[in-house]
């Protein structure tokens, strides 16, 4: 019997593909799961569980956090990268490294067919496939869902004939959790005016008051929380935990998907959301203006790059150098004010602060220059308008 390998995650889209492979196409199917920081430990047994439950002949859980985090996630801080100003690529980042594992394991056990649970209408279906083809081209994917058009509705009635029990409930909502955020979608997300119902999110309002705590950057990385030093990975998940409870960092992105069409779709992302706007605070105290022009030209070329799934492409490396080098002041603390539902950044203490040099304080006093000095300053600064402004009368 022939084998397939499915991206799986638990879920109804992938329980479905199990189950479809199984009965339809006749396979030997063979599942793995790549945890991106969604699973607990104890989530992860049970969907290995459900895995063999379904049918499937082995099962694997790959967690991948460190070399997420290396690969992606530190350079999506570096550039403070928010798709349309709103969205911290949670789940897109996140699926090219999946897709790089599951290439890996249907290598592994000599696999044919490689199949994921992407519709035909989103992004999922272009970074799985792209990531696919390029790795392993001898490798045939199929895509039940994308090619039978199915609805939600329909996977669960042909779970059912299988006796496999699905809650519709529960299935009204797509829920993609990971270490960078999760995203929420559902009827609402289909429409261009609803919002989210307070219940589809997973973290629920707990904490009412104020807290304040200080992120402590180290050549932008996160390395510590209220001085207490672990690693970056730890520290988002401390955040995460902290900031969620006051139900911090939820949105509806709004964007152009890579097939064209608009899509809408809900997200939190707490900790996420609070360390790039700390971050970007504390850059704009010890960068230059250049520095801070370039990096954020850059920045959104990967981000946007990363998010359409051109994750291999060379650039992304070229990049990530400049990122790299363009953090090597970012250090220093930022204070962060967390309250029920949103943030405020209090400020920053950092040795590199060019705010603390001596040659002047904004809108107070210049130390290094004279009044004659700007004046000749200023009316050098305006040739250029006014040579244009001469030539051209009647453009004034």
């Amino acid at each position: 019997m022939e084998k397939v390998v499915v991206a799986y995650s638990g879920g109804l889209d992938t329980s479905y593909c199990v189950k479809y492979l199984i009965h339809e196409k006749e396979l030997e199917v063979h599942t793995i799961l790549v945890n991106t920081g969604g699973f607990s430990d104890e989530e992860l047994i049970q969907t290995e569980k459900r895995a063999y439950e379904l049918g499937s002949s082995s099962h694997v859980n790959k967690t991948i956090l460190n070399e997420f985090y290396q690969k992606a996630i530190k350079y999506l801080i570096f550039g403070n990268v928010l798709k349309n100003n709103t969205y911290p690529l949670s789940v897109s980042a996140e699926r090219i490294f999946q897709a790089i594992e599951v290439i890996n394991y249907a290598k592994k056990v000599g696999a044919k067919y490689i199949a994921h649970g992407s519709t035909g209408a989103g992004n999922d279906q272009i970074r799985f496939d792209v990531i696919f083809q390029t790795l392993a081209p001898e490798i045939e994917i199929i895509t039940p869902i994308r090619d039978l058009k199915l609805s939600r509705q329909e996977e669960v009635e042909f779970l059912k004939k299988h006796e496999v029990h699905y809650s519709w409930e529960k299935a009204q909502y797509s829920i993609n959790k990971g270490i960078w955020g999760t995203s929420v979608g559902g009827k609402e997300t289909l429409t261009s005016k609803k919002a989210l119902p307070e219940d589809a999110y997973p973290s629920q309002l707990k904490k009412e008051t104020e807290e304040t705590i200080t992120l402590n950057f180290e050549k932008g990385e996160l390395i510590g929380l209220d001085g207490i030093k672990d690693e970056p990975v730890k520290n988002i998940q401390k955040l995460e935990e902290l900031a969620s409870a006051f139900a911090i960092g939820r949105d509806i992105h709004v964007g152009d998907t890579i097939i064209g069409i608009k899509g809408r779709v809900g997200f939190e992302a707490a900790a996420p959301l609070v360390i790039i706007k700390a971050h970007h605070l504390l850059e704009k105290h010890v960068l230059t203006k250049w520095q801070q022009y370039w990096k954020e030209q850059l920045a959104n070329w990967y981000g946007m790059l990363l998010h359409e799934g051109n994750y291999l492409d060379p650039v992304m490396r070229n990049i990530e150098v400049f990122l790299d080098d363009s953090q090597k002041s970012v250090t220093g603390d930022v204070i962060v004010k967390l309250k029920p539902y949103h943030f405020t950044l209090e400020g920053i203490e950092s040795e590199f602060d060019m705010m603390k040099s001596d040659f002047g304080q904004y809108g107070e006093m210049n130390n290094s220059w004279t009044s004659d000095d700007a004046k000749g300053f200023i009316k050098i600064y305006g040739n250029a308008n006014k040579i244009y402004h001469n030539v051209n009368p009647s453009e004034s």
